[in-house]
């Protein structure tokens, strides 16, 4: 199995204890993300984790007194955590934290997309192409806005895996097309 095959099951299985036990998903993406940023924050701890080399009986021991000293975190993933480190798995976090955010996401009917523009986009004409896609998709829509001065002007828009092309670059390289065509 890959590690981005074992990364998924292990996500949905989180989340669906979770949702099956009324807990706060959200809560749980947090404490997760916690874990996440700790070990891309001290990459020394990162590659000891990851190391074949060590047991990992003191791995999980490791893993135990990051969890005891993380404080409030919730017991699913503190369980989920130990038992990452039992396997030695622990280098599955990242990918495991983003297929759960993607499950929560999609739970919660929550695009994500990019927009990119010739020249950056007004946080107010951001918030108002988010409302528009909003209304034409049914879901809630949060956009990251990019700049590539590439595209001359207009926008490019990427839902999931729909692009939306209304750039000059690719309405210029159209009629170009068109154009060849006529000559032929």
């Amino acid at each position: 199995m890959t590690s981005g095959a074992a990364a998924g099951r292990y996500a949905r299985a989180l989340f669906d204890v979770v949702l099956k036990e009324n807990g706060d998903l959200e809560k749980v993406q947090a404490d997760f993300q916690q874990f996440v940023a700790l070990f891309a924050q001290h990459p020394v701890l990162a590659s000891t984790l990851g190391n074949p080399a060590i047991p990992a009986s003191k791995k999980k021991a490791v893993a135990r007194a990051l969890v005891d000293r993380a404080g409030t975190i919730s017991p699913v993933v503190g369980k989920l955590i130990l038992l990452l480190a039992e396997r030695d798995r622990l280098m599955l976090l990242p990918d495991i934290a983003r297929t759960y955010r993607e499950r929560l996401m999609d739970h919660q009917k929550v695009l994500r997309g990019e927009v990119t523009t010739a020249v950056a986009l007004a946080p107010e004409k951001l918030r108002s192409l988010e409302q528009g896609l909003q209304q034409a998709t049914g879901r809630k829509v949060m956009l990251e806005s990019k700049v590539d001065s590439a595209i001359i002007g207009g926008v490019v828009t990427r839902l999931g895996s729909t692009v939306y092309d209304g750039s000059v670059t690719t309405q210029l390289q159209k009629m170009k097309q068109s154009l060849i065509e006529a000559g032929q």
